[in-house]
């Protein structure tokens, strides 16, 4: 038996997985345990998660691996302020302290953190670190169905690289063409999202969320921040930037150029100029991220393409690729940001350096992402008990007929079932439910139980043999990283009149048989369920199409805003309680809000910071 723990941490989402002979066994991000989003700390929690459910001790365990290699970033800040000083001494100031205090002797560091693990680990000759790219690229190969692919990776920044391109073939991987900072696509993303008044790494998908809201005007303004040439490769104009030295991501010279300051999320709406701006990077990240695709495609005459880092989050940006057909199958990373780093490190440790062979598994290696925590259903009743929960046990048949029952009308329903889900997205494991055909679904979920932005899109997910009746798309999307439209025949067109709305007023129009999952632009971001992944989830939405006729669900990740997605029993009743919320159900218990304790009630509006 060979063991290898991945991890990655110190930027965010910090994460840990298991590999046991090259097979992934579990997987999971630290913010699940410390209830901090995107918590950038040593991940303490789900290292001791991905061991204990794995049996081992941190002593047993062959190799431990770091997904970046911390001197070459190091070398990077340094370069960097030497290459504009004067300007960014006061960035320079502040970074420096912590690099020399832990990120510079990282391993010493890490080994002191992986100590408190285990007495018996007494030396460092097993840690080794990664790159950051590779990670990214290993993650998206390694678990994917093919053979042979072109891996594209494209985000903020690793050590040098910001974009990478490699070639994988069986075991072997090796990337083959990079584009460097301070030149990167995830970064100029992030400084929009900044400036439209998001928070930089957590805020880029409402950017995304809005851009169907606005219209693409201003592509011409934003080429004068970027050159594009036609194979994708880009290079931005430094003068409108203050990243690479400031403590803010944009400066006046790029406040000039769009007429406004940043947008200060506390004091200002949302307008149609911002709207607007959204709909424009969206633009020019889909055409990068296009002619990256067909150059590549075109270079390396591969049929396959897999897909890692932040940017393959930007799931509109994939449905087009997708569209185009550049190539014959489409790979994501479903933990494609930097949570999926510490699986790629293990997965390249094991394949590229030890040198194991790989076989292909015809679905992928993934699980469908289901790799974190569980809870029997004794621990679930136990759990339930202590903080005072109501609760009714049901048996299968039962708790899932009347589930689907309580969906058909309208009830909107917290659902923990089997494992917690590894990467950004929940799946049918810590969701929220609710039904797609209600035309005030979105915007309650949203005000109501998410506490967010009413513009906000819902995913649904459907059953996967359903697909093309309800959606123009051909390909399975377990993952939730694909968006594609409604068919014509599930369509209600705009008239005229509304479509002359303001941005956000668009959003109470009924535009299909799904409106709470149908966006403005009649696009949604797909999840296919199928049986052998999800059982629990997919008799359940099976269910419901017997009762509706309809094999959809609306389904969004249970927390509120500013939350991790719930991991036990109790952060599920807690934010069950603290939400409008109709029912719960974990295991075989439903629980029913009227029944509860109203002394349980929580006041979640301000228990999570705004993300």
């Amino acid at each position: 038996m060979s063991y290898i723990l991945g991890i990655s941490a110190f930027y965010h989402d910090s994460a840990a997985c298991i590999l046991k002979d090259g097979k992934i066994i579990a997987a999971a991000q630290e913010e699940r345990f410390t209830r901090k989003k995107h918590d950038p700390s040593y991940p303490h929690n789900a290292v001791e998660f991905v061991l204990e459910y794995s049996n081992l001790r941190l002593s047993k365990v062959d190799q431990i691996v770091f997904f970046e290699k911390p001197f070459l970033k190091f070398e990077r800040l340094l370069e960097t302020y030497v290459a504009f000083a004067p300007k960014g001494f006061v960035s320079f100031a502040k970074a420096m302290p912590l690099w020399i205090k832990e990120k510079l002797f990282q391993k010493n560091f890490l080994f002191n953190k992986l100590k408190e693990h285990d007495e018996n680990y007494k030396s460092d000759k097993n840690i080794f670190f990664s790159d950051h790219h590779l990670s990214h690229a290993a993650s998206a190969f390694f678990p994917s169905p093919f053979n042979e692919a072109v891996v594209l990776t494209a985000d903020g920044v690793g050590e040098w690289a910001t974009t990478t391109v490699a070639i994988g073939k069986n075991n072997n991987l090796e990337i083959k063409k990079e584009i460097h900072f301070p030149h990167s696509l995830g970064l100029l993303y992030s400084a929009f999202t900044y400036y439209t008044g998001f928070k930089v790494n957590s805020g880029e998908y409402k950017l995304m969320g809005l851009a169907p809201y606005g219209d693409p005007i201003y592509i011409d303004r934003i080429k004068k921040l970027i050159d594009i040439k036609s194979d994708g490769s880009f290079r931005l104009d430094q003068r409108y930037f203050n990243y690479a030295t400031g403590l803010t991501m944009t400066n006046e010279k790029f406040n000039i150029l769009f007429g406004h300051k940043p947008r200060n999320p506390k004091s200002e709406n949302i307008t149609q100029f911002h709207m607007d701006l959204a709909a424009s990077i969206q633009k020019i990240t889909e055409e990068i991220m296009i002619n990256l695709a067909k150059s590549i495609r075109k270079e390396f005459k591969i049929n396959n393409l897999c897909l890692a880092g932040g940017v393959a989050l930007n799931c509109v940006a994939n449905g087009k690729i997708l569209q185009e057909k550049i190539f014959d199958n489409i790979w994501i990373q479903p933990a494609a940001g930097d949570a999926g780093g510490s699986l790629g490190a293990a997965l390249a440790l094991w394949h590229i350096e030890q040198q194991n062979p790989r076989v292909a598994n015809s679905n992928d290696d993934m699980k469908g992402s289901y790799l974190g925590t569980e809870f029997s259903q004794n621990e679930i009743e136990k759990e339930l008990k202590s903080i005072g929960a109501n609760y009714e046990n049901l048996d299968y048949e039962s708790l899932i007929n009347k589930t689907a029952e309580l969906l058909s009308k309208e009830k909107a329903i917290g659902w923990f079932q089997g494992r917690m889900e590894f990467g950004p997205r929940a799946l049918g494991a810590r969701s929220i439910l609710g039904d797609p055909r209600s035309d005030k679904m979105q915007k309650n979920l949203n005000l109501k139980v998410k506490y967010r932005e009413s513009f906000r899109p819902f995913a649904p997910s459907i059953l996967k043999e359903d697909l093309t009746k309800w959606f123009d798309m051909s390909v399975d999307s377990p993952y939730m990283l694909l968006v594609a439209n409604i068919t014509s025949e599930k369509k209600i067109e705009m008239t005229e009149q509304q479509k002359k709305l303001f941005g956000i007023d668009k959003l109470n129009i009924k535009r299909s048989e799904i409106p709470a999952v149908t966006h403005v632009d009649y696009s949604a971001r797909v999840q296919t369920v199928s049986k052998d992944t999800n059982k629990y989830y997919y008799d359940l939405i099976s269910k419901f199409k017997e009762k509706t006729g309809c094999p959809v669900l609306v389904n969004t990740s249970f927390n509120v805003r500013g939350e991790p997605i719930v991991n036990t029993p109790t952060d599920a009743f807690n934010c069950f309680m603290g939400t409008e919320l109709d029912y719960l159900i974990i295991g075989n218990c439903i629980l029913d809000k009227d029944k509860q304790n109203q002394n349980l009630k929580k006041d979640y509006t301000k228990k999570f910071e705004a993300d």
